[in-house]
């Protein structure tokens, strides 16, 4: 603790509040952000729609849609959203953020580091660490804007950033509510896979060779190894129902976004190395703040909400499911607003 406490002294005499939000500023890269609107849903008259960015504390500049409902007063509270793991802003996020703002609130969608619109290179990849950090400085811009209450601001993550959600909810003392929305625990499924049906060693180690041997290779040759699509481009019938249910939203009308690693792209073939090395989710018991999860009753994931309620502790936590309903039902036909309304202003009070 005395070491900690001196380094911030050190941090803190280094510069002034003035430089360190110079260097701050210089710090954010220019995005080349589309300004028509692209998303999958259509466009609330209910609310004030712009384009912001932010930069998280590695360096990497975000890029968000922020949603202000229309003749708001005061300091509002506010919500970050972002997911599902692999999508975009433009899709579900976005849709949770609008409603939420319809409702209320001053919100966020953001494309988490090196997706999307947002910076980051390599792209396609994904970090335990940074998409965790990702929520932070989300938190960080909500905080200094002049029409939010920085003491009511709460998060929502989807699918696997629904874990990273926990997670940074579990670091950071300022995100009084969380929700994590039909959430994937991103760690467990990459280190056991689906249903842990590969959670030894012997599975663990045989990923850990396959993609340090892709590693090698491209440090050799100078070379970058690409990904594999996760998703067909079209399906036969006899997947199993989850891919049939990610084809129905990612590859369809429904949700297909060209920006969507889930839709049109492939995720770095490495990327599972930290997600298997750094568990995330290790000391979500002592959030003691308000946890709202949602799942599907029918979902394939619904195990990971299930395990996860069960680590929490404190009086301020809930389990919500939606009858009848699979993984990707929460990205968009049985999202229950209400409940989630409920929740905030209840915590966000």
């Amino acid at each position: 603790m005395a070491i900690t406490t001196l380094a911030g002294i050190i941090m803190l005499a280094g510069c002034t509040d003035s430089e360190s939000k110079t260097k701050t500023e210089n710090s954010m890269q220019t995005l080349n952000l589309t300004q028509e609107w692209d998303k999958v849903f259509p466009q609330s008259d209910k609310v004030n729609h712009s384009k912001i960015t932010f930069s998280n504390r590695y360096g990497i500049t975000l890029a968000a849609d922020m949603y202000v409902p229309k003749n708001a007063t005061g300091k509002l509270p506010a919500i970050a959203v972002s997911g599902p793991f692999g999508a975009v802003k433009e899709q579900a996020s976005g849709l949770y953020a609008q409603t939420m703002a319809e409702r209320g609130f001053l919100t966020i969608a953001f494309d988490p580091s090196y997706t999307g619109e947002s910076a980051g290179e390599p792209r396609n990849t994904a970090s335990p660490d940074i998409n965790t950090e990702d929520f932070s400085a989300a938190v960080d811009f909500l905080s200094a804007q002049p029409n939010v209450d920085a003491g009511r601001i709460g998060i929502i993550g989807i699918c696997g950033f629904g874990g990273m959600g926990l997670n940074a909810a579990a670091m950071d003392t300022r995100i009084k509510a969380t929700v994590a929305s039909t959430m994937y625990d991103m760690s467990r499924v990459n280190a056991n896979g689906y249903f842990d049906a590969e959670n030894s060693a012997e599975a663990r180690n045989a990923k850990r060779k396959a993609m340090n041997g892709i590693r090698t290779r491209d440090a050799q040759s100078g070379t970058v190894t690409p990904g594999t699509p996760g998703l067909p481009d079209s399906i036969k019938g006899d997947e199993p129902q989850f891919v049939k249910d990610y084809f129905d939203y990612y590859k369809t009308d429904r949700g297909f976004h060209p920006r969507s690693i889930n839709s049109n792209g492939a995720w770095a073939p490495t990327m599972a190395l930290s997600f298997i090395n750094m568990p995330l989710l290790s000391y979500i018991n002592e959030i003691d703040r308000a946890v709202l999860l949602v799942h599907g009753e029918k979902a394939h994931s619904y195990y990971f909400s299930e395990d996860t309620y069960k680590r929490l502790t404190g009086d301020n936590k809930e389990l919500m499911v939606i009858p009848d309903a699979n993984h990707t039902d929460l990205y968009d036909r049985k999202v229950p607003f209400d409940k989630m309304e409920e929740f905030f202003k209840k915590h966000l009070k």
